[in-house]
This record gives structure tokens, sequence and C-alpha cells, in this order.
């Protein structure tokens, strides 16, 4: 049986769009099975003790923006710093994603397609219009486009959106992008090489209560 991975994020999140590629990357070379789980990060600070950016501390907000220059060069990426539609309501963004896995399709590509919409070319994904192009765009069925954003929109969908979250606080996975192999949380993008290390190994997940 694959291992599997609790992936936690938010399409919001700089650091989910700047370590996608290489997670999923990483998911195919290990052959892991990935359950998507994305979460309104607004929650998750607010019960784990997390702060939104604005309230941060200068310092702090300063330096995530060495952070964000240094991370571009490494993954080789091109993306704005401060892109043009950001921050942006995100919650029918993450709903979609929801919506996308609970009808059964690979939520990959459409990932790739927003993070990049919204980070290289500054598209703004809280607009629906916008979020449905970007997932026509993204080879999502056309004749199921609109009952997937209806779906989005729904009760069980918002549902599905807040056990992600309780899942998450549940695992102490506390940001985004957030990898939980086996009850073992990796947080942020910056720890792909240690869960590579895990599952290359084969090594049992480190637990907590040592």
């Amino acid at each position: 049986m694959a291992r599997r991975i609790d992936y936690y994020f938010s399409m919001a999140s700089p650091w989910a769009y700047i370590g996608h590629a290489t997670f999923m990357d990483m998911v195919r070379r290990h052959d892991v099975a990935v359950s998507y789980k994305p979460v309104a990060l607004g929650n998750v600070f607010a019960e784990t003790g997390g702060l939104p950016l604005a309230k941060r501390h200068p310092v702090r907000q300063r330096y995530r923006l060495f952070e964000l220059q240094r991370w571009r060069e490494k993954r080789r990426l091109k993306f704005a710093i401060h892109p043009k539609f950001w921050p942006f309501d995100v919650n029918l963004a993450d709903r979609f994603v929801v919506a996308t896995v609970a009808a059964s399709h690979d939520p990959d590509r459409f990932l790739r397609r927003a993070f990049s919409a919204t980070w290289e070319e500054e598209r703004n994904l809280g607009d629906e219009a916008t979020l449905a192009a970007i997932a026509e765009e993204a080879g999502l069925p056309a004749a199921e486009l609109a009952e997937l954003m209806e779906a989005a929109k729904s009760d069980a969908t918002h549902g599905i959106y807040e056990q992600n979250f309780l899942d998450a606080v549940g695992a102490d996975a506390f940001g985004s992008p957030c990898y939980v192999l086996e009850g073992e949380v990796f947080w942020g993008q910056d720890r792909l090489d240690l869960l590579d290390d895990a599952l290359t190994s084969g090594r049992p997940p480190y637990r907590s209560d040592v």
C-alpha cells in the first residue's frame, strides 16, 4: 500500500505556490498518495496562535520579502512579490479545489495553473469568472465547470472545508503548506528536502511524544 501525505494548504499562500511543483515531483517519484486538504488559513492561525500577515511585527514582514526573493531564485520561478490581486478572498478558490477532488478529478493541473495565474500573471483568483476561466485553461471538462462551481458554493463542500480545518488542527498543521506523513508534520515548502529524506529512507515517522 502506498504511503499517504495529507496536504494542507491555501490557494492564497505564496509558499504553497512556491513548493507545489517540487512536492508533486516528489510525490510521483515516491509513488505516494496525497489527500488534498485546502484550509481556511485565517481560522488555522486563530486556533494555533499564528498571525495574519498584516498583524505581524514589521521585522517579520520585512524578512518574508527576503525569503520570497530567495525562494523565487532557488525554485527558478518568475513571480511578482506584490501581485496586483493579492490578498484576495480565497474562500471560493479553496472550496473549488475541494469540489474538484470530490468529483474525482486530480487537482494538480488546476493548482499549478491557478497558482501561476495569481503570482505570475497577476490575475484575480477571487473573481468567479476568472476562476472558471483558469479551471478551463487547466483542462477541467468545460461541461462540468458550472456544476463544479455550484458544488464549490454548496453546504456539502463547506462541510468538507470546515472538516479540513478541524483535521489540520487535530494534526498539528498550523500553516500553509503543511505536509503530514503518517502523523509527522513538515511545515513549509522549505522542509520538502526533509520530507524527501523521510520517504527515501522509509523510516517510521518521528513522534512528538518523545
